[in-house]
């Protein structure tokens, strides 16, 4: 069994190839399907040889900057990649030798700190982003919904959303903002005030004057007006931040309105000059005014900032003040490693325990049938006895077993945590005559998924009954 891991994100590949492979909703659902039952060619007909790889799980994130494939396979590692590269080229019909060179592939161990990288935000173009945590949470769940999730990926992509919310509470991977729109957002409530008591204009409505509103609305805003040379797509803002709309020719009123002024249009040139602004001023009552201008060419004359009760600032101003939360960010980079290597490690140990489990149950299981079978053999001269002693001599005998198995279990999952746990599992089934295999295929997932230590517990509970029928 093999964790493997098939994927590309925007170091890898361009944006218009991430945008083909884009699955969510009935899409995501049905690629997920078609994951859970894929073969590799060759079915043993025609007389090929059947298969030797089988996808048993699989999980698939996918958002605007990554499409990764995360599957346990049965076979080997390297065939389970091409199965994945077969599958995620055939999505839209990409020839495999165009859509290799963008791929990158992992398996085990490797693609487990990778996934625990990209829910903590290590691995996003943003450093640290949020929305990364939601995502791989979301993708758990469309795998759960569909069917293609097992005991494996669902306790990796537990462990990979805990060190997520980890690093979010423990270190700065999180804090700070990275946004050149939300760091606008937040000189406007530094230099204007209460932003609740404020009209605020935001100018343009394209991506970074949307993250803009959205910014100015957690900060508390109440009051948002949107101006665009095109008024049908400020009015689709406004609409969507409960805010007013406004024509070009509007955009006097608006200045004389407004408190401070985000500008983030896509134009080519300067859009609002000195000229523009000078004669609101006196209908302004000398209340000041404030420019943030985040557009790159920028949106605002210079000379703006020059005019009294006028105060205007650039994306210039804004980068450092990005730069140094960036750096502030960066410096938590070492401590999230440590979280990373810590779930990484518990995943590691619970896998190991998974793999002697199963014999430890089904050890423990022959070891009761005996021992209820002997008492089952004695039950005429039990019956002898008064109802207390039965009892006590059925404890005993399970008592006694239960001692006997004790060092044995402790041993084993000693050695499993060490990496030997598979060699004595297979001494153990072979000197015992078990037959785990049917035991791992049925056993409860809560089981496989708790930790070892609790697993031992439980299935000495669980193996030991206080009485025997009579």
């Amino acid at each position: 069994m093999h964790i493997v891991l098939v994927g590309l994100n925007h170091r890898t590949a361009p944006v218009a190839l991430r945008e083909q492979l884009a699955l969510a909703d009935c899409g995501l659902r049905m690629a997920l399907e078609d994951l859970d039952h894929r073969r590799e060619p060759g079915n043993g007909r025609n007389g090929q040889q059947p298969v030797t790889i089988r996808i048993k799980e699989s999980v698939i994130l996918s958002t605007c900057n990554r499409m990764e494939v995360y599957a346990v396979v049965i076979g080997s590692a390297v065939d389970g990649w091409q199965q994945l590269e077969v599958f995620l080229a055939g999505l839209q019909g990409i020839p495999v030798d165009e859509l290799h060179p963008h791929l990158y592939f992992m398996e085990d161990q490797e693609a487990v700190v990778h996934l625990m990288r990209v829910a903590t935000g290590l691995d996003s173009m943003v450093l640290g982003e949020p929305q990364i945590l939601g995502q791989v949470s979301s993708a758990q769940g469309e795998a759960h919904t569909a069917g293609t999730i097992g005991p494996v990926l669902s306790h990796l992509f537990d462990l990979a959303v805990h060190a997520g919310k980890r690093a979010r509470t423990e270190t700065d991977i999180g804090r700070h903002t990275t946004s050149i729109s939300h760091a606008a957002a937040n000189l406007v409530r530094e230099k204007a005030g209460d932003l609740s008591q404020l009209h605020l204009l935001v100018v343009g409505a394209g991506e970074m004057a949307e993250v803009a509103a959205q910014a100015l609305l957690c900060h508390g805003a109440h009051q948002l007006s949107f101006i665009n040379r095109t008024y049908n797509r400020a009015e689709s803002l406004a609409q969507q931040f409960n805010g007013r709309a406004l024509n070009w020719y509007h955009l006097p009123a608006a200045l004389t309105m407004a408190d401070a002024v985000i500008c983030a249009t896509g134009a080519p040139h300067i859009v609002i000059h000195a000229d523009d602004v000078r004669p609101v001023l006196s209908e302004r009552n000398g209340r000041p005014l404030l420019f943030v201008d985040i557009a790159v060419p920028r949106d605002v004359e210079e000379a703006v900032g020059q005019l009294h009760g006028v105060r205007r600032l650039d994306v210039d101003q804004l980068q450092s003040v990005v730069d140094a939360n960036l750096a502030q960010r960066q410096t938590a980079i070492p401590e999230v490693e440590v979280i990373i290597s810590e779930e990484a490690d518990c995943f590691d140990a619970w896998l190991k325990g998974r793999q002697v489990l199963p014999v430890l149950v089904e050890l423990r299981r022959r070891a009761q049938e005996i021992a209820n079978e002997e008492l089952e053999r004695n039950q005429h001269h039990l019956e002898e006895l008064a109802p207390e002693f039965q009892e006590k001599v059925n404890r005993m005998v399970h008592r006694i077993v239960n001692k006997m198995l004790h060092e044995p279990t402790v041993r084993l999952k000693n050695s499993a945590a060490e990496g030997n746990g598979v060699a004595y599992a297979h001494a153990l089934r072979e000197l015992f005559a078990l037959d785990s295999t049917s035991v791992a295929e049925t056993m409860p997932v809560e089981v496989l998924t708790s930790d070892l230590g609790v697993q031992a517990k439980d299935v000495e509970e669980k193996g030991s009954p206080s009485s025997h029928s009579t």
